[in-house]
């Protein structure tokens, strides 16, 4: 192992040339390589946000979240199910698995 060490050490300008030419390398093909600015992502989440005026968290909680709850459940391919509930508002975040149809998932919500 020191011996590998010891002949770089020795040899400080054909090390340096070859981390300069590895270094030239590396842009020449990160220049070269095709990115795409903006790819086209369909991200697979749909949230449905329910806002009630003066109505507790608690009081969200049981009349709007659970229900949007279980009527969400029977749509077909959800992965996750996330709920928030505070003063005046609830939120359900619906994630899917990939492959599913969002249109058709977005109609059925």
């Amino acid at each position: 192992m020191f011996s590998i060490i010891d002949a770089a050490l020795s040899r400080s300008r054909t090390m340096l040339t070859l981390l300069v030419m590895i270094l030239i390398a590396g842009v020449i093909t990160y220049v070269t390589i095709p990115k795409e600015s903006s790819p086209d992502i369909t991200i697979p989440i749909i949230y449905v946000s329910v806002g009630h005026q003066g109505i507790s968290p608690t009081d969200a909680e049981r009349l709007l979240v659970r229900p949007i709850e279980q009527e969400l459940r029977s749509i077909e391919g959800v992965k996750e199910m996330t709920s928030v509930a505070s003063e005046g508002h609830a939120s359900v975040t619906l994630e899917f698995s990939v492959g599913v149809d969002l249109d058709k998932a977005m109609a059925d919500v």
